[in-house]
């Protein structure tokens, strides 16, 4: 529920605050006083694209700022936003209600915030979109769109879940019809690449290189290079650390240290026993040295024989890095990748065959799932005609017909049907196009009266009766969606009279499960409102503000909007009439 709403600098508006109560809320005023800037604002929250020159002039930006409360939605909704608000890093107020702001720049771009953080725009539309459904002169027009009208018949018959794996097995059967219609028409070519990969591969296993085998290769061929200098050095050290191996007794390094430990250990002073201790350690890291020595000079070759066998596997591994990689390990990933890419080159007629099976098994799941998600369409057409047409005869038009026509979109039989790539043939052996959104097309028919021919809704319907069929349309509509704040902006257009005052109780016994905004110049309408809100020019350059009326002041304004007789007893007298009957119905 939406329960304050603060403008400051759109349009006609300098600084206003409205407060909305549950229920039904209409605005009105005087036309130019900035009535559609509040509505203007609310499109804004919702994440409409911003308009510089909505800014108020004099102003460098305008501000919209929304309360929502959430705690009369439904636990799937809320605990939807709540997620929603959650990944956006938003907080909720210390109230548990959630702030909303829009700022629009005249020079720069537009920002958005929810929850004291900043956020794109998108989302926070995707977050109120929750929470708001607004109604303008632009939806009406909407409304006669194909696909506008085939998502509100969704939305009746809840077809999200069979529309979803409608779209999965589509995007499923078109991808494999291209891979078989590719792989026919590139035979030879993939043949050919196919042929280049295996030969390169069979290349790659012959020659069997081995992760970092090249690097390790390098360090094998320095050692082999230097195989005297190598043995000489080790054989060298490994005789002046190690007593087996020096010249005579006392030569090496561990003998020395044994003698210094000894001599040290013999004595009782404590300082020359701790030195002994540290040349204890010093005698086991040259002996651990002299160990490793000697298996350092046992794994030398005995002659430089295998120097030859390593530069010529050297000579294999770069034959490899010259065609395919850097360096062995990128020669091993082409590798992969490779094989990877030749699975997917089968142009053998078996696997055609298999590739063909495979996207006639989606073809029929696709024609399933698309008959049947018409199916449901269809049921919901029915229910949802008669529904909206019994909401017309409450809305002072009791003749009124409104239909649903649900009809597949078949395509020619011929070249011309195998040629569309969306082509698709149904169990009982018709064509038709699958399209996005199915394989129906959806259309509203009316009549005003019965006898009368029933036509498409955009060539049936004037402007008066466009705004009541979208209403009755929504009424329906909206019983899955109880909790949330509906917006209308003029739905009235055009309709006076017994319409009016059957519009305005429809729009009363709407607001009983949700909240309800109206933007209405019709009082018949305005007098069933639970709260008034009127839009007025106050002070100096044309500034509108935002008040609340009630008892006199409200039974001023329904004057005035009779027939502007705000001041005098007669005005008075037939608004106070028009208010109490208001009240008396919605009773």
């Amino acid at each position: 529920m939406l329960t304050e709403i603060r403008i400051e600098s759109l349009g006609a508006i300098s600084a206003a605050v409205g407060e909305f109560g549950r229920g039904l809320t209409v605005l009105t005023g005087e036309t130019g006083t900035g009535k559609t800037m509040v509505v203007t604002g609310l499109h804004l929250l919702g994440g409409a694209r911003a308009d510089s020159t909505r800014v108020r002039s004099g102003a460098d930006r305008a501000v919209v700022e929304g309360r929502f409360a959430t705690n009369d939605l439904d636990d799937e909704t809320a605990t939807q936003l709540d997620a929603m608000l959650e990944d956006l890093g938003g907080e909720r107020d210390e109230d548990g209600s959630v702030i909303a702001l829009r700022s629009v720049s005249r020079d720069g771009p537009s920002r958005a915030y929810l929850g004291g953080r900043s956020v794109p725009a998108k989302s926070l539309g995707d977050f109120t979109t929750e929470l708001l459904t607004l109604h303008g002169q632009n939806d009406q027009l909407r409304l006669m769109r194909p696909d506008e009208q085939r998502g509100a018949l969704d939305r009746f018959a809840g077809a999200g879940p069979a529309l979803e794996r409608y779209r999965k097995l589509r995007d499923a059967w078109l991808t494999a019809r291209r891979d078989l219609i590719d792989r026919r028409g590139r035979a030879r070519e993939l043949a050919q690449e196919a042929d280049r990969l295996k030969f390169a591969l069979n290349e790659i296993d012959t020659v069997d290189p081995q992760p970092g085998e090249d690097d390790a290769l390098v360090a094998d061929i320095l050692r082999l290079s230097e195989l005297d200098t190598l043995r000489e050095a080790a054989a060298t050290a490994r005789a002046a650390l190690s007593a087996d191996d020096a010249d005579g007794p006392g030569q090496s390094a561990t003998d020395t240290l044994g003698k210094a430990r000894a001599a040290l250990e013999s004595t009782d002073d404590a300082t020359l026993r701790a030195l002994a201790g540290q040349i204890g350690e010093a005698l086991t890291v040259v002996a651990d040295a002299a160990h490793e020595l000697g298996g350092f000079l046992d794994e030398l070759p005995v002659d430089a024989s295998a120097l030859e066998s390593k530069l010529t596997r050297q000579a294999e591994l770069r034959t490899l890095t010259r065609k395919y990689a850097a360096d062995i390990d990128g020669v091993l990933q082409w590798a992969r990748e490779s094989r990877d890419r030749l699975a997917q080159l089968d142009v053998s007629e078996e696997g055609l065959a298999a590739l063909e099976r495979r996207v006639d098994e989606l073809a029929r799941e696709l024609s399933e799932g698309a008959v049947d998600l018409s199916k449901l369409r269809r049921k919901a057409a029915k229910r949802l005609a008669k529904e909206v047409t019994a909401e017309l005869s409450g809305l002072a038009m009791a003749d009124a017909e409104f239909t649903i026509e649900v009809a597949w979109d078949t395509v020619p039989a011929g070249a011309a049907g195998a040629d569309d790539p969306a082509a698709l043939a149904l169990p009982s052996g018709e064509l038709v196009r699958a399209g996005g959104d199915g394989i129906d097309q959806v259309e509203f028919g009316f009549a005003a009266h019965r006898g009368m021919t029933v036509l498409p809704l955009a060539k049936s319907a004037s402007g008066g009766e466009l705004s009541r069929v979208m209403l009755a349309l929504e009424a329906v509509l909206a019983a899955s969606a109880a909790g949330t704040t509906m917006v209308f902006d003029e739905v009235d257009a055009g309709v006076g009279g017994r319409a009016a005052v059957q519009i305005g109780r429809r729009l009363a016994r709407l607001a009983r499960t949700h909240q309800v905004i109206v933007v209405t110049h019709l009082p018949q309408v305005a007098a069933y409102a639970d709260v008034h809100l009127v839009v007025h020019s106050a002070g100096p350059k044309g500034t509108s503000v935002v008040r609340r009326v009630t008892d006199d002041d409200r039974v001023a304004e329904l004057a005035r909007m009779l027939a502007g007789l705000g001041d005098s007893d007669s005005g008075r007298a037939h608004a106070r009439e028009l208010l109490e009957t208001a009240q008396n119905d919605r009773d």
